[in-house]
């Protein structure tokens, strides 16, 4: 099973992935970044998708949660080329897509990470967090994501992982929600007044 971090107090099984709900500044990238450093203390990979911060600035938050030293932590950069920086290469940590847009890239660039963790490194527990689709869906239509997700999330059952997705629920419309919700086997709702809470498919 799978902790979701001391806020969360729940546990969910290898294969699950997981819909981070809320309003803007609700606290959603934070919890996401909470559940993936309570695996990352245990020895778990950590993949971090970012469709709105750089991989420096997601690595440094990620980092004062846990430390990074020799641990199997990487980052999908979406954002840094898009910015204009050209003059930056992969390496073991770091992998950057032209764009949000680059749906496929994105797919290769997280495929890649997971192989070398679950294959090569043979780490048998990783976590993977999407931040956020509701970037992807701003330049995508929601047929364009739901065909990514599907392929991603059923990625993330596959090697027995735990994939969470953070969505800024009120920038779209109930349709949007309801269909991107059929891919996931949980909710964690996100509040700004309150504490989160977490509704899972066989609760």
């Amino acid at each position: 099973m799978y902790d979701l971090g001391t806020d969360l107090d729940a546990e969910v099984p290898p294969g699950t992935n997981v819909l981070v709900s809320g309003p803007p500044l609700s606290g959603k990238r934070s919890l996401c970044l909470d559940i993936l450093a309570s695996g990352t203390e245990q020895g778990e990979g950590a993949i971090i998708v970012t469709t709105k911060d750089s991989a420096d600035r997601v690595l440094d938050d990620f980092g004062s949660r846990v430390p990074l030293e020799d641990r199997p932590v990487a980052i999908v950069d979406c954002v840094t080329r898009q910015q204009g920086v050209a003059e930056i290469r992969d390496d073991d940590r770091i992998k950057y897509t032209s764009s949000p847009v680059d749906m496929t890239g994105i797919g290769i660039k997280i495929s890649e990470f997971l192989q070398s963790f679950y294959q090569d490194r043979g780490i048998e527990r990783n976590r993977v967090m999407l931040h956020s689709l509701s970037t992807l869906l701003m330049y995508a239509d929601l047929q364009t994501v739901f065909r990514f997700l599907h392929v991603f999330t059923g990625r993330i059952q596959s090697v027995d992982g735990l994939g969470v997705f953070a969505i800024d629920a009120s920038a779209h419309d109930d349709q949007t929600m309801n269909t991107l919700k059929q891919l996931f086997d949980g909710i964690i709702t996100t509040q700004e007044d309150g504490p989160p809470s977490v509704r899972l498919a066989n609760d």
